[in-house]
């Protein structure tokens, strides 16, 4: 091997090591791997940030930008009302989530799919008194497994499309995936709802959120003392007292009981302050306002909320602002308006002060606001909230004008009048025009971590064809073709795909893995065209662990799974997909 390939492969051996460490976000690790490629010459300086130009990039953000726009539509809100009457037994129930996650998924981002269907899954849970831990797994792997279905489903089918289109001069149409995928798809969501919730853990029945949370462990109230130093003072100089440690749900001042409390009130002697903080900073809060504890209070959530203030359950999205961040350091009351309540990670209350918990992606936070601003708070901080509507979400009327421009840009990708990066760029451009998104709103929809991942991934994807990297990689597999079939290959490639997709994001599996499979066909002297599918179907099955996608980390608070619950049903899922899309890709797409 060349010094080149010496130091690329150790730049991706790193990458891989990075990836499956998890302390660095993947966006991150993407742009080290950027930099050191260039800095060791894999990658020459002029094509460091070519990537960011790439249709691929541009196509992914279009179609973040579609799904946002989908969401606003409440098209699924209406889908959902129809999936009422098949909650009769677990298996229709797990069958109507996952199906209509997988519906959505093949026409727009997996994490927007899963995003609407979240809620309608967890009330669904609630009414039937089914452990919400059943429906959360099945409905995220239902929305990776519709993904497969179409060219816009998932980024890697967006990649592979521009790959083969750079290698042959001619991409995979709309629904070129669709026979292999859609296949797939309906075998595994079959799976899903006969088997596959059997084999996940059984984590009781979904609790209200003072059970969840252990509300009566914390909650107190405070009387301010007619010679406190404190009255006449804003509740935001005592709040800063506590250091993001105590948290004021309530404030009762003679007959009028006021919840979440605007910082700025001042407060006066016999306030009533209800309270919540452990046991220690309580004690040191009261010696130095000289308040006075008055005991246990009244705990019952519907005490907490009003016609004005609300409680929402949200789960921080990865790349949220809040990820690595404490509550005291991001003083969530005085900058956004909400109260942090209770703090849940695998579907246990964390036990440390409230003000130091370090947040990570997937804990479930339990939060008191003002109903009329909740969403713009929850939306800022990065998180999805996990009941549908309970505080008048502020979405408008459904309206048919995005989904009759997001079909008409696929109904001009699908008949070749335009590529797929012009025709879903036009179509959020008319979808700004027409107000139907807002120039902030659609920011805000780009998922910005996916771009830079895509961005700095793909020049060193190129690196592995331009310095043969690929060929050294082909050339083992090449010799094994001599000894075993051509679809022992295919599986071969399709199994280590899925392998290297669990740890790394899907979309830089597609764009390391896509060269490979390209060297593979031309290798063996064949059609490149199964084992690009191959690679599809691989990077996109991400079922063993929750870091490979996005999706499977948002659903681990909500159902209180751990890290090992993951392959109890995406192995055997593995298994089956392999063993139905081999066939399916060797009768669609031979050799």
């Amino acid at each position: 091997m060349s010094m080149e390939q010496y130091f690329l492969f150790a730049i991706i051996g790193a990458g891989l090591g990075m990836f499956a460490w998890g302390r660095l976000r993947y966006d991150v690790v993407a742009i080290l791997l950027l930099l050191a490629s260039v800095a060791t010459g894999v990658v020459a300086t002029d094509h460091a940030f070519s990537g960011f130009g790439h249709p691929a990039v541009v196509t992914v953000a279009a179609i973040l930008i579609l799904s946002r726009a989908l969401r606003k539509s409440r098209i699924v809100e209406v889908i959902s009302r129809f999936l009422e009457p098949a909650t009769s037994n677990t298996s229709l129930h797990v069958l109507a989530m996952s199906g209509t996650a997988a519906a959505c998924s093949a026409f727009m981002n997996n994490v927007g799919a899963l995003a609407l269907m979240l809620p309608v899954a967890i009330r669904s849970a609630k009414e039937t008194r089914r452990p919400v831990s059943r429906f959360l797994m099945p409905l995220s792997f239902g929305s990776l497994l519709g993904g497969l279905a179409t060219l816009i489903g998932t980024p890697p089918n967006i990649i592979i499309a521009n790959v083969r289109a750079e290698t042959t001069g001619q991409t995979f149409a709309m629904f070129d995936f669709a026979p292999v995928g859609l296949g797939v798809a309906i075998v595994g969501i079959i799976f899903i709802a006969l088997i596959g919730w059997r084999l996940l853990p059984h984590r009781g029945e979904v609790a209200d959120s003072q059970a969840r949370f252990m509300l009566e462990d914390y909650i107190t109230e405070l009387r301010v003392r007619t010679g406190s130093r404190f009255v006449g003072r804003r509740l935001v100089d005592l709040e800063l007292l506590g250091q993001g440690d105590m948290v004021v749900v309530a404030l009762i001042r003679r007959e009028d009981r006021m919840l979440a409390p605007s910082g700025f009130l001042r407060l006066q002697a016999e306030d009533i302050l209800v309270v919540e903080a452990d046991t220690a900073t309580l004690e040191r809060i009261a010696e130095k306002a000289e308040l006075e504890v008055e005991g246990s209070a009244e705990v019952e959530t519907e005490n907490l909320r009003s016609e004005r203030v609300g409680l929402m359950e949200a789960v921080i999205v990865p790349g949220s602002r809040l990820e690595a961040r404490t509550a005291q350091g991001m003083r969530l009351h005085t900058r956004y308006g909400v109260n942090l309540l209770g703090v849940a990670r695998q579907g246990r209350t964390v036990g440390e002060r409230l003000g130091q918990v370090r947040f990570r992606a997937g804990d479930v936070l339990l939060l008191q606001g003002d109903r009329a601003s909740m969403q713009d708070a929850l939306t800022n901080l990065g998180c999805l909230p996990l009941a549908q509507r309970e505080i008048g979400l502020g979405r408008p009327k459904s309206s048919p004008v995005s989904p009759l421009i997001f079909g008409s840009a696929i109904a001009l990708v699908v008949s070749g009048t335009v590529p797929a990066q012009i025709a879903f760029v036009a179509a959020a451009v008319a979808l700004v025009i027409l107000q139907q998104v807002s120039l902030r709103e659609l920011y805000e929809s780009i998922d910005w971590s996916v771009i830079v991942l895509l961005g700095a991934m793909i020049p060193i994807g190129t690196a592995l064809e331009t310095t043969g990297g690929t060929m050294v990689i082909a050339g083992p597999i090449l010799t094994l073709a001599d000894s075993i079939p051509l679809w022992g290959v295919l599986v071969l490639l399709m199994v280590v795909t899925m392998l290297i997709s669990d740890v790394m994001n899907n979309a830089a599996t597609a764009v390391l893995m896509a060269p490979i499979g390209i060297a593979i066909g031309q290798g063996l002297g064949v059609s490149i065209d199964p084992f690009l599918m191959a690679v599809a179907v691989g990077a996109s099955s991400t079922y063993l662990t929750p870091i490979g996608h996005q999706s499977n980390l948002l659903v681990m608070g909500p159902g209180g799974y751990k890290f090992g619950d993951y392959w109890r049903m995406g192995l055997p899922l593995d298994i089956l997909i392999v063993s139905a899309a081999v066939p399916l890709i060797l009768l669609v797409w031979p050799f």
